[in-house]
């Protein structure tokens, strides 16, 4: 075991590993949070223009917002596997 790998005394090895891969990958956990939050909201946007589009109201502007909300969705998809990959 080298120098900077003891643990300190008083400290459980998992608390110790946890703390250790936080220190390497910081606000990890926040970021899967903010990727999810907004993969919902674009859902939820998506689902809203898409019933504007079969409704027939305002086509013109509800294909191309409908659009941005699902590659919305395909980016925060895309992160969150890459973030997730990251960790293994």
């Amino acid at each position: 075991m080298e120098d900077r790998d003891r643990i300190p005394s008083g400290m459980s090895r998992e608390k110790y590993e946890r703390l250790k891969a936080e220190a390497q990958a910081p606000y990890k956990g926040l970021r899967k949070f903010v990727y999810g939050a907004f993969a919902i909201s674009g859902a939820i946007g998506a689902f809203i223009f898409f019933t504007q589009l079969l409704a027939g109201r305002d086509v013109g502007s509800a294909l191309p917002n409908l659009a941005v909300q699902l590659g919305v969705v395909g980016l925060m998809v895309f992160l969150f596997r890459l973030e997730s990959r990251k960790s293994q």
